[in-house]
């Protein structure tokens, strides 16, 4: 696997990042119905545009399995394609992010309990929770921070 920041976002990079998102999504939003997954969707390819850092790991095929985006020092997104959860993309992701942009928060939703597991296992702790997610939907947020 190989981690790299990536700086030319062309459409053929956006579009297998999105489909990363979306293998992503639906092996862990569980409380997401489909019409709100494809809702959502739509405004990834813009988020994937605009975060200020985007990190990808890629396989041996250099094919993206996993991706992260940073704004400053917050985790602003963190995603890995289905078939590769639990065999430690998203852990080298992370660790890359806290070591190379001194990662320090995130938020995770409350309803993805492995998500927070794992955060908690890398190091982080709740330090808020909100009811609504941040488009003021019923997903309450836990925001998590590197102590």
């Amino acid at each position: 696997m190989k981690i790299i920041e990536v700086k030319d976002r062309n459409e053929r990079l956006i579009n297998q990042l999105l489909a990363v998102w979306e293998s992503s999504v639906k092996a862990s939003h569980a409380f997401l119905s489909t019409a709100e997954i494809q809702s959502i969707k739509e405004y990834v390819p813009q988020a994937l545009k605009e975060i200020p850092r985007l990190i990808i790991a890629e396989n041996e095929n250099q094919i993206p399995v996993g991706f992260m985006g940073i704004a400053d020092r917050h985790l602003e997104m963190l995603f890995v394609i289905a078939e590769e959860r639990g065999n430690g993309v998203g852990k080298a992701l992370l660790q890359h992010g806290i070591e190379k942009y001194s990662v320090n928060d995130l938020a995770v939703n409350e309803q993805n309990p492995l998500a927070k597991g794992f955060y908690e296992h890398m190091g982080f702790k709740v330090y808020k929770r909100t009811e609504q997610d941040e488009q003021g939907n019923p997903y309450p947020l836990l925001y998590m921070t590197r102590f």
